[in-house]
C-alpha cells in the first residue's frame, strides 16, 4: 500500500480528523490523547502521535481554550511605545504572565483615543480574559463598558474615581515635590518646570507637586517658569531648550525639572550643543529614570518610578481578579524615589 501525502490536499492545515483518519482511530481517541492521554493505551498513544508527526498537525490551542470558556491570553494597551518607561512596565506585566503560563498581547494607543477604542474592541473579539491598560483618559465610558460585558481591566500608571476597578500607579505629586526640593537644596532660585500638555494626569500631578514644594520653600507660584510642550518626547524637550534660551538672561532659570526623562534628554542634548555646561549652568532633573538616564553624556538625575513592578503587581491584580471569586478591587500606589546623578549635583 503507497503512503500517504503528509500534508492534506489543498494545502490546508491537517486536523484532528486528518490525524484520526492517518492513525485509524475515532475522533474521541485523537481528543483523550490530546487532552486525557492517560485513558488511551501506549501502543494507541503512539500511532495517533505518529500521525500527527507525520501529518505535521498542530495544536489549535486559543480554539481549545475557547471551547473551555478561558483564553489564557491578557493584553496590555500601552500608551506609547516610543517611551521606554512604558516598554519596562510591559516586561513586568510579561514576567508576571509567564510565571502564571499566559499569553500576552501587547497594543499601542500611541496617545489617542480612537486607536485606543479599535484596540479595545478588537481585543474583546478576541476573547481576551482580562486587559491591562494605561488608558488616555482614566475616566472613559469605555472602560466601565468593558468591565460591564464581563471581561476585568486592571489601569496601569493613572488614579481613577471609578471603584469597577482595580489601579496601580505612582505618588507623582510626591515626586514632583521630591525634584523641586532637591533643587532648592542645592542653592537654585530660579527654576523652570517643563512639560506637557497637562490633560496628561501625571504632568499635571507633577507640576502640582513641584508648586507644594515651590510654595514651601517661600517662592511665589508665578516664580516657577512652566514651559508647556506638546508631547513627552526628545524632540520636544530641544524645543523647551530653545525657548528657555530665548529668555532675557536675568529671568533664565538655572535649574530645570522636566516631566520625564525624554524632554529631560532632549533639553540636555539643546544645552550642551549650545557650549553650555551642566550642571554648571543649568541643572537638569527627569522623572522615570529609564535606562537612557544613568547612560546620558551628563548622567541624569531622575525621580524613579519602580516600572516593572508597576507591571508586575498590574498583572497579579487582574489574574487575582480572572481567578478569585472573592476577589476585591484595590487601588495600589507606589513611593517614587529621588536618583541624584551628575546633572544637577556637577
Amino acid at each position: 500500500m503507497s503512503k500517504r501525502s503528509a500534508t492534506p490536499r489543498n494545502g490546508r492545515r491537517p486536523s484532528v480528523k486528518d490525524v484520526a483518519e492517518r492513525a485509524q482511530v475515532s475522533l474521541g481517541t485523537v481528543s483523550n490523547v490530546l487532552n486525557r492521554p492517560d485513558r488511551v493505551s501506549a501502543g494507541t498513544r503512539e500511532r495517533v502521535e505518529r500521525a500527527m508527526t507525520e501529518l505535521g498537525f498542530v495544536l489549535n490551542e486559543t480554539a481549545r481554550q475557547l471551547r473551555m470558556g478561558r483564553s489564557n491570553t491578557f493584553a496590555y494597551v500601552m500608551l506609547d511605545a516610543t517611551n521606554p518607561f512604558f516598554t519596562d512596565v510591559a516586561r513586568g506585566i510579561e514576567l508576571a504572565a509567564e510565571k502564571a503560563d499566559l499569553s500576552l498581547f501587547l497594543c499601542n494607543s500611541d496617545g489617542r483615543d480612537a486607536r485606543e477604542r479599535a484596540h479595545l474592541e478588537h481585543l474583546q473579539q478576541q476573547r481576551v480574559d482580562g486587559i491591562l491598560i494605561t488608558p488616555v483618559d482614566p475616566e472613559s465610558a469605555e472602560l466601565e463598558r468593558i468591565t460591564l460585558q464581563g471581561t476585568p481591566v486592571v489601569i496601569v500608571d493613572r488614579a481613577t474615581t471609578s471603584g469597577s476597578f482595580c489601579s496601580v500607579t505612582v505618588d507623582d505629586r510626591l515626586g514632583g515635590r521630591m525634584a523641586i526640593e532637591h533643587l532648592v537644596d542645592r542653592g537654585h532660585t530660579r527654576v523652570a518646570y517643563v512639560g506637557g500638555p497637562v490633560s496628561i494626569g501625571q504632568v499635571r500631578e507633577r507640576y502640582e507637586g513641584a508648586c507644594d514644594a515651590w510654595r514651601d520653600a517661600g517662592h511665589r507660584d508665578t516664580d516657577l517658569i512652566h514651559v508647556q510642550t506638546e508631547a513627552l518626547s526628545v524632540e520636544e524637550g530641544r524645543v523647551a531648550g530653545e525657548r528657555l534660551a530665548g529668555l532675557p538672561k536675568r529671568a533664565r532659570p538655572t535649574a530645570v525639572f522636566c516631566a520625564n526623562d525624554l524632554v529631560a534628554l532632549g533639553l540636555l542634548q539643546q544645552v550642551i550643543s549650545t557650549g553650555q555646561r551642566v550642571p554648571q549652568d543649568l541643572a537638569i532633573v527627569g522623572y522615570d529614570d529609564i535606562a537612557f538616564a544613568a547612560g546620558a553624556a551628563v548622567p541624569l538625575t531622575s525621580v524613579r518610578q519602580p516600572r516593572q513592578a508597576l507591571g508586575r503587581t498590574a498583572a497579579d491584580l487582574l489574574i487575582d481578579e480572572v481567578n478569585n471569586p472573592d476577589h476585591e478591587h484595590q487601588q495600589v500606589e507606589f513611593t517614587p524615589e529621588l536618583i541624584a546623578r551628575v546633572s544637577t549635583l556637577g
